[in-house]
């Protein structure tokens, strides 16, 4: 029997409209002054207005930080945890996509007033420590997971990132409702899509702590996604669709928590550092070209044949079809198959396929190689070993 540990968030909510019920979840969890984290697209979207005033009808006192940006910056998490602990915050909401979702997370850390740990000792594997507030989660785009990770991503610098990695980080409650996610832009909706996928197979193939419940999930997450992203973004208002995107992200979100990703993430960091690509479009560039450098490792090929049949098999194909006449019988065709296979769905989700599309110059490549080669923390799970020629050769390929 495997050793393994496996940890995730406690109580899963997974109910188109529970979120109008948001304030009253709060209330059963003892909340008295409730801080919802959250960004301006979200008030501009008019999420909230639907759920805001239940706090009042249930006597919470409500503080709304509503300054969240893209790619949250330190600053940015300092000014919020600042707030909730001047209004005496004792539940953190955090509402939105993962940018809000991480910020939540290291303020509900942060404003625990017997906690006195600075942000700055927290970056990294295992340095953040409690005690923190009880935080509820609540997604509105199908992608990042971030609802059941003990992970948090700020921006430090003009383009640098760090990683809060930490099982204190892991949130309480994670409610899922597919209401939010309707009508979301096409591109919102297919980048999110490839990111959560991405997630999965990232968890699947992880050099360490995969297990047999992180298989699990990545299997399912990937059923679920790869049968839902075209409907999802060709039919924004479809719910079913929304709804088994968002348990997809959620069940991806689990398998990574627990058994890391790699190489795709670490060269996508980059990317989004540099020249601010949104983080899913970042994955989906780059993951292709990620896949077959890895490939070359008879491992990560059995592992990604392995996923073959669970991904392409929401257009009906089976291993059994792809070892005929062909796409052949060893775990590299097959894996080259299913590559190809992404590279057609991404191109149909109508993502942007080359780095050059996103205005990033052939002469950027090696600045992004030398930076990927920061992200340590990710590349130690990568099934291959990346060195700097490497992560140029990818770059390249993807240009």
């Amino acid at each position: 029997m495997q050793s393994f540990v496996f940890s995730t968030t406690r109580t899963i909510i997974n109910e188109p409209g529970a979120a109008r019920r948001l304030a009253n979840l709060c209330d059963a969890e003892g909340a008295r002054s409730v801080m919802l984290v959250t960004d301006p697209g979200i008030i501009q979207a008019g999420l909230l207005e639907d759920i805001l005033p239940a706090f009042n009808d249930a006597n919470l006192s409500l503080t709304l930080f509503k300054e969240v940006e893209a790619d949250p910056a330190d600053h940015t998490v300092e000014a919020a945890a600042a707030q909730a602990r001047a209004a005496n915050a004792d539940f953190i909401v955090g509402f939105g996509g993962g940018s809000a979702m991480d910020v939540a997370k290291l303020v509900a850390l942060l404003a625990h007033p017997n906690n006195k740990q600075p942000l700055t000792d927290m970056y990294g594997v295992g340095n953040a420590r409690g005690p923190r507030l009880p935080l509820l989660q609540v997604p509105t785009t199908a992608g990042t997971g971030s609802e059941v990770t003990p992970i948090a991503i700020v921006t430090t610098g003009a383009t640098t990132k760090a990683g809060v990695v930490s099982p204190v980080l892991q949130p309480d409650i994670a409610l899922l409702d597919a209401e939010l996610t309707r009508g979301l832009p096409a591109h919102v909706t297919a980048a999110t899509g490839i990111d959560a996928m991405v997630h999965a197979i990232e968890a699947y193939t992880s050099a360490h702590k995969k297990n047999p419940l992180s298989d699990l999930l990545a299997k399912e997450a990937l059923r679920l996604l790869a049968n839902n992203l075209m409907t999802a973004v060709t039919d924004g208002n479809n719910l079913e669709a929304r709804s088994n995107m968002l348990l997809g992200a959620l069940y991806a979100g689990q398998a990574f928590a627990n058994a890391p990703v790699a190489a795709v993430h670490a060269l996508a960091y980059p990317l989004g550092g540099h020249f601010h690509l949104p983080h899913g479009l970042s994955n989906s560039l780059v993951l292709p070209h990620v896949m077959r450098f890895n490939a070359e490792n008879a491992t990560a090929a059995a592992q990604y044949a392995e996923l073959a049949p669970v991904i392409m098999g929401s257009d009906g194909i089976n291993r059994d079809d792809l070892n005929r006449d062909g796409l052949s019988r060893d775990d590299l065709a097959v894996t080259n198959a299913l590559i190809e296979w992404l590279e057609e769905k991404i191109k149909a989700t109508g993502l942007p396929m080359r780095l050059r599309e996103c205005k990033i110059n052939e002469g950027d490549l090696g600045l992004l190689a030398s930076e990927a080669m920061l992200q340590t923390r990710l590349l130690m799970n990568n099934p291959r070993e990346v060195t700097e020629a490497d992560a140029l050769a990818i770059y390249t390929a993807a240009f």
